[in-house]
């Protein structure tokens, strides 16, 4: 099925020696119901030229950061508003490299910001990429064969049909989820103890965040239930700010039913017995009776009429993370879960990256490797992605 009629597509165009296929691209793009805008590099000019561009897409050209004859048009925000995706082909390692490291020295970097084979190949080249999908980029390819320039390996841009491919299910994957309902828990409870003192843990909330936005950026109804975090709330999702244990799964329960639901806060697991309406006063032998907390992922996965098609369970351990993790699997009946080692600094709790293992009920684990955790959810997502597509 086409999913790509009636989308705007703004296609950039870099000074590779690749950059030739794009007619092709623009060609095949306009023959499936596409509108193809075009930005070209003033070194894609020495490979394209703007009069083939303009014949095939039947849209003007834009080179430059200011166009005195047409000044509304140019305005960069306005270019990448209208745009459903920016697509950049081929992606030069200049214009990579500018990316990552926030560059916006032409249009083609401004819109975006508001291959030969030894080029791709290089540390450099190599940590740019990896920065960039950091970012929040897509990168798609490149592919292993014979290169324009002569040379064979890796660096060579992907296939006109591969592109159009990759954007085709971009908007396919994001319109079968919007049918899709996800919860998402994060941060963590605070259990009071008196007006003035609580119980809570280190959990900052950023992977559940990362997470919750990258759901809602693939097109699935998404709400966040969030303790206390010092984060920034996502936009393009609904939020529900709540304390205590008591109020998340209260929340939770009214949020069902869902297609998929992660349970990424860290709850509590024990509140006070009896709150104190009054501060408690110091003394030397101050004694606290706790009681067990309600077990959201427990009871969620385990409700047949409410529970979700797919039930993720997160797992932060200090020591053995696989046995515990699959022990938790088994006995709170989650379809995956996420582990990972609060021990190590490097990835626990307020780290902005996160190295995991995921747990699944019915294929072998698997090791997802130290990543930013935006990039991490992003991972997640996909995998998401594909189980429920």
């Amino acid at each position: 099925m086409n999913y790509l009629n009636n989308k705007k597509i703004l296609l950039i165009i870099c000074g590779g020696i690749s950059a030739y296929k794009s007619l092709d691209l623009i060609r095949l793009l306009k023959k499936n119901g596409s509108s193809v805008k075009t930005i070209l590099t003033k070194s894609a000019e020495k490979f394209v030229t703007p009069l083939s561009i303009v014949s095939l897409s039947q849209e003007k050209i834009y080179t430059d950061i200011f166009d005195y004859n047409n000044e509304a048009e140019m305005d960069h925000i306005s270019l990448s508003r209208w745009a459903d995706v920016v697509l950049i082909v081929p992606a030069t390692a200049n214009t990579i490299a500018k990316l990552s490291n926030g560059i916006a020295d032409d249009l083609a970097t401004t819109v975006v910001l508001a291959s030969n084979k030894k080029m791709w190949e290089h540390i450099s080249n190599k940590h740019n990429v990896q920065k960039i999908r950091e970012f929040g980029y897509n990168v798609i390819g490149p592919d292993i064969g014979d290169m324009a320039c002569g040379e064979y390996g890796e660096g060579k841009m992907s296939s006109v049909e591969d592109i159009f491919n990759e954007i085709n299910n971009y908007f396919k994957i994001i319109s079968n989820n919007k049918k899709l309902k996800a919860l998402v828990t994060a941060g963590p409870t605070v259990e009071p103890i008196d007006p003035v003192r609580f119980i809570s843990n280190k959990s900052s909330g950023k992977q559940g965040y990362e997470i919750a936005r990258a759901l809602a950026d693939n097109g699935y109804d998404t709400t966040l239930i969030t303790g206390p975090t010092n984060l920034k709330i996502p936009s393009n999702l609904s939020v529900i700010k709540i304390n205590t244990a008591d109020q998340m799964l209260e929340q939770t329960l009214k949020n069902l039913p869902a297609d998929v639901a992660i349970f990424s806060a860290a709850v509590s697991d024990f509140k006070i017995d009896n709150f104190n309406e009054s501060k408690i006063k110091k003394s030397e032998n101050m004694k606290l009776n706790l009681k067990r907390n309600s077990d959201i992922l427990n009871l969620v996965s385990k409700h047949n009429s409410l529970r979700p098609k797919l039930v993720i369970g997160f797992s932060a351990e200090t020591d053995n993370l696989e046995k515990n993790s699959k022990i938790k699997l088994n006995e709170k009946n989650c379809d995956w879960v996420i582990a990972n080692d609060v021990s190590n600094n490097d990835i626990g709790f307020n780290s902005d990256f996160n190295e995991v293992s995921i747990f699944y009920k019915n294929k072998k684990s698997e090791v997802l490797p130290k990543m930013k955790k935006a990039l991490l959810a992003k991972e997640i997502v996909e995998k998401i992605n594909q189980e429920l597509n």
